[in-house]
């Protein structure tokens, strides 16, 4: 299918990789619109990609090796224990993961969308018009554009996605993640080649490093747990949001501090309380799924068709799958409706058995987590395999394979 109009609402991640897939389809006319401004190369906040599905998406042509990377090989989940400084080891697994900085990430990304390609930073969409052929947007400054297609790479919030489907957006989990990155990355165990989960009753925290984008590491962590005042919390975090790094409340800082004193080995303690407020933050959790991943002549990418919780390791896997699944339909069918029912085939259930799985590892690692004290590796394995229906290629864990797919 050659030639055609297409707007792509977003322009991180989802957004360049779509319109990466559009250009590569053989779409004659494409428009990024981005509702940030060019500081979202600033994100640091860290995301790591299953090497499976690296090597995929590298043959791909979606990533490449020069992008700045850390190697995770293993995850190692510890408790405390008295005045052990690191706590002991309740369970060890392999974790063959790349990790990257969100920014350094979309960076490379977004070289790698064609010149020819329009990209508006700042252009905030406000209406989405479908009509039998084609999508009217409309931005807050007035301005109008018709397009043959219209991608929504916009997440969780996606207006796309309104349009497609009135009153189907992203659901409060009920539990709340805090965020932070440091560059206190020096001196960690195995040479900072392992990833580290904290456990404590009633949640737990993830710290590896990631690139700092200068030749260096930073130490990111996300910590997931469900506050004792979650009920009033939730309230307002029912319409999807964050709290952006340096906006912790006094409350939230009190009980993180808190928590993170009285649960964590001293080692890991010092580690995360030393993070600056001013790059820390909080991420509600939330879940969604889409009846369909397109309707008419509009399409889902990314977070904008389906939000699995964090556990499971491929959101940004995802996101850059659902572009090369595009493109390949694109390059496949003669006609839109062939593109696109092509594709909504190929992805709609993927995305929900990667939601599916992370419902079951926020239950088991945060909602209703085990006696850690009575754990060892045998323990663990169980308590894992559990999670996984007993296979993680099968479940999905770090993102299904395409090839597999």
């Amino acid at each position: 299918m050659r030639g055609g109009s297409i707007a792509v609402v977003g322009g991180s991640i989802a957004g360049c990789a779509a319109a990466l897939a559009a250009s590569r389809g053989g779409a004659e006319r494409i428009t990024v619109l981005e509702r940030a401004d060019a500081r979202l190369r600033d994100r640091g906040v860290g995301i790591a990609l299953h090497s499976d599905r690296f090597d995929e998406l590298r043959d791909g042509g979606y990533v490449t090796p020069q992008m700045p990377w850390a190697p995770l090989s293993r995850r190692v989940w510890s408790a405390r224990d008295g005045d052990k400084e690191h706590g002991r080891v309740i369970g060890e697994q392999p974790f063959p993961f790349r990790a990257y900085s969100w920014g350094s990430l979309w960076s490379e990304l977004r070289r790698r969308v064609p010149e020819g390609v329009l990209y508006r930073s700042g252009a905030v969409v406000t209406d989405v018009e479908p009509d039998a052929d084609g999508v009217t947007l409309r931005l807050d400054g007035g301005e109008q554009e018709r397009f043959d297609v219209v991608i929504g790479a916009d997440g969780y919030r996606s207006v796309v996605r309104e349009a497609m489907f009135p009153g189907a957006e992203a659901t409060y989990a009920g539990y709340i993640g805090w965020r932070g990155t440091s560059s206190d990355a020096a001196d960690l165990p195995s040479d900072g080649h392992d990833a580290h989960n904290i456990v404590f009753p009633g949640g737990h925290c993830m710290i590896y490093r990631i690139p700092d984008g200068a030749g260096g590491h930073l130490l990111n962590w996300v910590l997931y747990t469900t506050p004792p005042w979650a009920e009033s919390l939730g309230a307002g975090l029912r319409t999807p949001m964050s709290l952006p790094p340096g906006r912790l409340d006094a409350e939230l800082t009190a009980y993180l501090r808190d928590l993170v004193a009285d649960n964590f080995p001293p080692y890991w303690a010092a580690r995360v309380l030393r993070t600056p407020a001013a790059t820390t933050f909080v991420q509600p959790i939330y879940d969604l799924e889409v009846p369909r991943y397109t309707q008419g002549r509009m399409v889902l990418v990314g977070d904008a068709a389906s939000v699995a919780r964090p556990h499971v390791g491929g959101g940004s896997v995802k996101a850059l799958q659902d572009a090369q699944a595009l493109e390949q339909a694109w390059v496949a069918g003669a006609n839109w409706e062939e593109v696109l029912e092509s594709y909504d085939t190929g992805r709609r259930a993927i995305g929900a058995a990667m939601v599916a799985l992370a419902r079951r590892m926020g239950a088991a690692q945060v909602e209703n987590t085990p006696d850690w004290s009575a754990m060892g590796q045998p323990e663990f394995d169980a308590w894992w395999h559990d999670q996984n229906n007993g296979s993680d290629r099968r479940s999905g864990f770090g993102g299904h394979s395409v090839k597999a797919t």
